[in-house]
């Protein structure tokens, strides 16, 4: 006879979408900055897939493309921290 296997166990979202950032690890702000991140991100490989055909020109678009990038991978890794600071001021 074959046993089951509990791959996970069960989880009640009846509250709805706060049950379920909270079951992801992102509350919504973290979702939002997750969101900014991906934007810039596209934003800037669409800035290296049209690099101009005039080298110089080219290397100055590809470094900005390459900068918006850092600035993707940053955000999305730190955001939330860097946010937090200015959404959880006390007045």
């Amino acid at each position: 006879m074959l046993k089951s296997v509990i791959l996970a166990k069960p989880t009640d979202f009846s509250t709805g979408f706060v049950d379920f950032f909270d079951s992801i690890g992102l509350t919504g702000s973290g979702l939002v900055t997750k969101a900014v991140a991906a934007v810039i991100a596209v934003i800037a490989v669409r800035m290296l897939m049209q690099t101009p055909n005039d080298p110089k020109r080219a290397l100055r678009n590809g470094s900005m493309a390459i900068g918006t990038l850092f600035v993707a991978v940053i955000l999305a890794m730190y955001g939330s921290d860097l946010f937090s600071t200015v959404t959880d001021a006390k007045g």
